[in-house]
């Protein structure tokens, strides 16, 4: 069964004809696709995790605010669910594959990396907190973590949202 064509504008701005495959042709491609942006966030957020699974065992650990010691607890929190999340995919194609679902696969693995990312994305605004609240204690630490959120918010959804409404075609 072939998929219908898709209308795409070309980077001179004519309108072209998309790619030519079966549903089982666009979910190989789709499925490898996801797997190498897993691959980018996996590194990521494994590093995080397991830099901040030491950060407990560090001498100054025990000189920390409760409120320190709360955000800690929560960014290792989010660590673990964004890990959860991005390895994820990982699992579900490895107990469905061979049932001839990858479509509906790559569908699931996909929204397991977005929450992965939203999840890496709390996980980042908790540690920047942590750490730019411990090596300064100062009153902008909360105005510099929400600019860096900022700045994570634009390149990984707004950029992208903003470039795919304006350059996909209504057709």
């Amino acid at each position: 069964m072939s998929t219908r064509p898709v209308r795409e504008q070309s980077d001179g701005g004519d309108l072209v004809r998309g790619r030519h495959e079966t549903q089982e042709e666009r979910a190989d491609r789709r499925w490898a696709e996801l797997m190498q942006e897993i691959r980018v966030a996996q590194t990521g957020v494994q590093i995080l995790f397991g830099f901040l699974l030491t950060v407990v065992f560090a001498p100054r650990f025990a000189d920390l605010s409760d409120t320190d010691r709360a955000i800690y607890v929560v960014t290792v929190s989010l660590g673990a669910a964004a890990t959860g999340a991005l390895i994820g995919p990982v699992s579900f194609h490895r107990i469905v594959a061979g049932r001839r679902i990858k479509p509906q696969t790559v569908v699931w693995a996909s929204r397991l990396t977005f929450v992965g990312l939203l999840l890496l994305l709390a996980t980042l605004t908790s540690a920047l907190l942590l750490v730019l609240r411990v090596a300064t204690h100062d009153g902008y630490v909360p105005w510099l973590v929400t600019g860096l959120v900022a700045w994570y918010l634009l390149c990984w959804y707004v950029l992208p949202l903003w470039v795919r409404r304006r350059y996909t075609s209504g057709d």
